[in-house]
């Protein structure tokens, strides 16, 4: 089941909730929708959005399509590859990050040329 959609432009993504960050996860849902005008490193987007929360289970290393949150920099973020800090194709971030969902498929990310605008919001909502 689709938790959330994800918009990058014009390509339309859904993802799922994650578990092991039940905190982060809860504050974001509050938040949501969210969006902004994300910078782009490597293969990774993010933007400012400020969640009073401290990090749960941080890992720099996740997988292809992680929604994460950075406490140390409030940026969510959003990876499909790799970043200037992976090794080989690994999605890396510089620092540690929470992981609170799994986009569904990445392919549509695949010819974005740069930075862009990202929003995320409940699939219910309109």
């Amino acid at each position: 089941m689709d938790d959330l959609r994800v918009t990058v432009d014009d390509r339309e993504l859904t993802a799922t909730w994650t578990g092991g960050a039940s905190e982060t996860r809860a504050a974001l849902e509050e938040t949501l929708p969210v969006a902004g005008d994300a910078v782009r490193w490597g293969d990774e987007l993010y933007f400012d959005v400020e969640l009073d929360v401290p990090p749960e289970n941080a890992s720099d290393v996740v997988p292809v399509g992680t929604v994460a949150y950075w406490p140390a920099g409030d940026k969510l973020c959003l990876f499909w590859g790799a970043t200037p800090a992976s090794h080989d194709d690994e999605p890396r971030a510089a620092a540690p990050v929470t992981v609170v969902a799994q986009v569904d498929d990445v392919t549509p990310l695949a010819d974005l040329a740069g930075g862009a605008q990202v929003r995320f919001e409940r699939v219910d909502d309109e």
